[in-house]
C-alpha cells in the first residue's frame, strides 16, 4: 500500500505540473494582454500533452563533444529528485513518515545543485557552462537563508515531521509569528527554483538557454518537470509551514495553488535582478534577518521552558 499510494501521487503531480505549464502560459497570456493557448481541445486544456507528445517524439541530438554518459543520465538524475522530495508530503495514512522530513529535504535541496552543474559542464559549451555556475552560484547563496528559516520554523514544533505541522496549526498559523520571514522564504523559494526575477541559470538574454542551452527532446523534458515538480513542492511547504497543514480539507490545496499562481504572477509582473543585488539580497539582508529571528526564538522558547 506504500508503494501503490507513491506511485498515484507521483501520477497525480505529473498531471498537475501538466495543467500547472497550462495555468502559467494563460495567466502570462492575460497580463501581456492576450488569450494564451486555447485551440487545442476545450478552452486549450489539452495543450499541455500535445506539447509533451511533440518534445518526447523529437529526435535526441547531443553535442558531438559532450560527456555523453553524463549529459545523457543528468535529466533523469533532476527527475528522481523531485520524485523523492514527494516522499515527505504529510499523508496520515498509507505513505512515508519522516521524523527526520526537514533534515531530508535539505539534503535533496542540496544535492539538487549537482544537476544543474553537471547539465552545463557535460554539454561542453560555454552558454551552458556559464547558466550552470551562476545557478550553482545562487542557489547554495539562497539554501543557507532557506535553512535558517526551516530551523526558526522547526522550533515552534520541536520536530522535523511534516506532520507536527498540522497539530501546532490547528489554533493559530505560523505566519502570524513570523510574517518578515515568511517573505524572505517566498524569495528564496523563487531562487531556489531558477524562477523570474531570479532567473539567472536561464538568462534568455545573455545565455540564449543557460545550463539546459543544448537538451532537446526527452533530455529537455525531465528538466522542464524536475523544475515544475519542485515549483509545486516548494508551494505545498510553504503551506504547510506557514498557512496552516490541514490534508483532511480542501482549502490545502486552494492554498498550495494560489501560492503556484503568485509564483507565475510574479514572472509577469517583474523584470530580472541584476546579478550582484541577488547576491547582496542575500548575504546583506536575508541572513541576518534570519540569524536575528532565530536568536530571538531560540531566547523567547527558553524563557518559556525554565518558566519565567
Amino acid at each position: 500500500m506504500f508503494i501503490l499510494s507513491y506511485l498515484l501521487t507521483i501520477i497525480l503531480i505529473l498531471v498537475s505540473v501538466a495543467f500547472v505549464t497550462l495555468l502559467e502560459r494563460k495567466v502570462l497570456g492575460y497580463i501581456q494582454l492576450r488569450k494564451g493557448p486555447n485551440k487545442v481541445g476545450f478552452m486549450g486544456l489539452l495543450q499541455p500533452f500535445s506539447d509533451g507528445l511533440k518534445l518526447f517524439f523529437k529526435a535526441q541530438t547531443y553535442p558531438f563533444k559532450s560527456n555523453y554518459l553524463i549529459y545523457y543520465l543528468v535529466p533523469v538524475f533532476m527527475m528522481m529528485l523531485s520524485f523523492i522530495m514527494w516522499v515527505l508530503i504529510p499523508f496520515l495514512v498509507n505513505i512515508y513518515s519522516f521524523d527526520y522530513g526537514f533534515l531530508f529535504l535539505m539534503c535533496c535541496l542540496g544535492m539538487g545543485v549537482y544537476g544543474v552543474l553537471f547539465a552545463g559542464w557535460s554539454s561542453n559549451s560555454n552558454y551552458a557552462m556559464l547558466g550552470g555556475m551562476r545557478s550553482v552560484a545562487q542557489t547554495i547563496s539562497y539554501e543557507v537563508s532557506m535553512s535558517l528559516i526551516m530551523i526558526c520554523i522547526v522550533i515552534f514544533t520541536f520536530g522535523f515531521n511534516f506532520i507536527h505541522f498540522m497539530h501546532y496549526q490547528k489554533g493559530i498559523w505560523f505566519i502570524f509569528f513570523s510574517f518578515p520571514i515568511f517573505f524572505c522564504w517566498l524569495s528564496s523559494c523563487l531562487a531556489e527554483t531558477n524562477r523570474a526575477p531570479f532567473d539567472f541559470a536561464e538568462g534568455e538574454s545573455e545565455l540564449v538557454s543557460g545550463f539546459n542551452v543544448e537538451y532537446s527532446s526527452g533530455g529537455f523534458a525531465f528538466i522542464f518537470l524536475s523544475e515544475y515538480m519542485n515549483i509545486i513542492f516548494l508551494s505545498m511547504l510553504t503551506v504547510v509551514m506557514f498557512l496552516g497543514c490541514d490534508l483532511l480539507s480542501i482549502m490545502f490545496f486552494l492554498k498550495i495553488s494560489l501560492i503556484v499562481f503568485w509564483f507565475i504572477w510574479v514572472r509577469g509582473s517583474l523584470p530580472r535582478f541584476r546579478y550582484d543585488k541577488l547576491m547582496y539580497l542575500t548575504w546583506k539582508l536575508f541572513l541576518p534577518l534570519t540569524l536575528n529571528y532565530l536568536i530571538f526564538y531560540m531566547m523567547f522558547l527558553s524563557l518559556i521552558v525554565l518558566g519565567v
